[in-house]
């Protein structure tokens, strides 16, 4: 419930603060006092836009501040999700600077204006006399019969429209994606054909490289090798194995005499056999090259093979290559899978389907329930709203689609004279009888809804007389189970207010100011007279006026 109101620069309001009680408060003043501007401060704390146009002092910040009682309206999860702090008592601020800044918070914690349209509905419903339309939009009766459902079922078919819709959307991107896959299928296979076909081994373009230099220069490479085994080691005993072996012998006579012959013997000796293993080799590498036109043909149509695939592919590698070759496989493996897959996901989405259809049918019935309900409660409302012959009825019919509110229509059916046809209430209903529906509604909600305020803007425009006695006591009614707030121009209304609160007006110097005080019980006595008679009130007027109030 809304505790109290602090308002500050904003519009004709210099400085105001405010106090609500829990039950019936009213708020009166005369025309252009400034009673919507307190709406439009409280506005900003529930998310409305900002701006700086309401700033009467533009070079002053706008500061409105409201304190909540929240305690057992469930709010601590939503809460906990904008990371801020929860108190039972509520404080919400909001700034506007004169550069146009707006900043908002939430018991002392910054928040985005979506946490406070999030939060608004949760903890106030304002109702203006443009909101008696919302009778008219599906939408909102929808959510009605819902809001007066014995249980809530909404929850669980959106659950599974959420499930069906999702596994709908798999499904039909599958579909997509195998039937462009079957466009592609030829092109695939032949690609992985001709990579498969080519045998790739990761190494083997490099081997191939260094073969085919080989071949190249076979000749050369032989002549080489042997030229350098000549020369460690010929029959002419010029090479250098023939000399060292002679260096060797003619250190092994003097090895006896001296030690440094004996280790440069051996010295010799460990050198001479490497040589002589060098020499070996060189002679076998040179008889293991041979020029053979055949494998050079070979090797070049090989390695011409994997250049063009890597040109193709726009790769650089055969490693790259083996991976084009896999991928392909797989895409391959997938299409001839895709219809196993799409065959599965159509039998659950069949199965999400007649789900969802068992959870309209029970959302169906929840409403039309509820529909029954509301049709018989709220007539005595209406007769009690000086509508005695009014008929009022739910009219629930299937649509051809689903969406994420069922697949219901619905249609309030209304007639205000007797024998009249019933038709809906947007092509029957005056000004002033949606209005008296939808206070019977509103009055209604209060039992089915933990919505702690409501405020109701002059709701009552068009009333008079007995039926403005009768609005003021179903406010009054309301007031039991919930915080109420009318701002009203009638004294049968204001009668009946446990809190009176009036909007005036005054000149401050050169501007003038709105003020808002709260009446004491002799106050409310010569309030309710004025708006009875005239200022100063009559004493018939007076005298009215305590009746009414008793």
């Amino acid at each position: 419930m809304l505790t109290s109101l602090h308002i500050e620069n904003y519009a004709l309001i210099r400085e105001s603060d405010i106090s609500f009680g829990s039950g019936f408060v009213v708020i009166t003043g005369e025309t252009g006092a400034g009673k919507s501007i307190m709406l439009g401060a409280l506005g900003l704390l529930l998310g409305q836009r900002a701006d700086v146009s309401v700033l009467a002092d533009k070079d002053r910040k706008c500061v409105v501040e409201a304190r909540f009682d929240i305690s057992g309206l469930g709010l601590q999860p939503l809460f906990d999700e904008a990371d801020v702090d929860y108190d039972d008592l509520l404080i919400l601020r909001r700034e506007i600077l004169p550069s146009a800044k707006s900043r908002a918070f939430a018991n002392d914690t910054p928040v985005q204006l979506p946490f406070l349209k999030a939060l608004a509905p949760r903890i106030i419903d304002i109702h203006s006399q443009h909101q008696t339309l919302t009778l008219t939009d599906s939408h909102f009766r929808l959510e009605l019969l819902d809001v007066l459902a014995d249980k809530p079922v909404l929850p669980a078919y959106i659950d599974t429209y959420r499930t069906y819709t999702g596994l709908k959307k798999q499904l039909e991107e599958l579909t997509a994606t195998e039937a462009k896959n079957r466009r592609d299928a030829d092109y695939l296979q032949f690609q992985f054909s001709e990579l498969d076909d080519a045998r790739l081994d990761d190494g083997e373009q490099e081997s191939l490289e260094q073969e085919s230099q080989l071949l190249a220069h076979a000749e050369a490479v032989r002549e080489g090798l042997s030229a350098a085994a000549a020369l460690l080691d010929d029959e002419e005993g010029q090479a250098v194995l023939s000399r060292l072996r002679q260096a060797k012998t003619a250190l092994s006579h003097i090895a006896t005499y001296h030690p440094a012959a004996e280790s440069l013997h051996d010295r010799i000796n460990t050198s001479l056999i490497d040589l002589d293993d060098i020499s070996n080799e060189l002679q076998h590498t040179a008889e293991g090259v041979t020029y053979s036109p055949e494998r050079q043909q070979q090797v070049d149509e090989r390695l011409a093979l994997l250049y063009r695939l890597q040109k193709k592919h726009g790769v650089s590698t055969v490693a790259e290559l083996i991976a084009l070759r896999d991928d392909l496989d797989r895409k391959l493996q997938s299409i001839s899978t895709l219809d196993e897959r799409i065959q599965r996901l159509m039998e659950q989405v069949d199965k999400a389907y007649t789900a969802m259809q068992a959870a309209a049918d029970t959302l169906t019935a929840s409403r039309i329930k509820a529909g029954k309900l509301l049709s018989k409660n709220i007539l005595p409302t209406l007769h009690e709203l000086g509508m005695p012959e009014a008929r009022f009825a739910v009219d629930i019919t299937a649509t051809t689609t689903y969406d994420p509110t069922g697949h219901d229509a619905v249609a309030f059916l209304f007639n205000a004279n007797r024998g009249g046809e019933m038709r809906d209430i947007a092509k029957v209903a005056s000004g002033g009888e949606l209005s008296r529906l939808m206070l019977a509604v509103k009055s209604m909600l209060t039992s089915h809804s933990l919505l702690p305020t409501i405020i109701f803007d002059e709701i009552d425009t068009g009333v008079s007389g007995d039926i403005s006695v009768a609005v003021g006591t179903i406010m009054n009614r309301m007031a039991v189970s919930m915080q109420v707030i009318a701002i009203s121009h009638l004294p049968q209304i204001a009668a009946k207010a446990a809190q009176h609160l009036k909007v005036y007006k005054e000149d401050d110097g050169d501007r003038t100011i709105s003020r808002i005080r709260e009446l004491s019980s002799n106050d409310r006595i010569t309030e309710v007279a004025t708006m009875l008679s005239s200022d100063p009130p009559t004493p018939a007027a007076l005298q009215t006026a305590k009746e009414l109030m008793s």
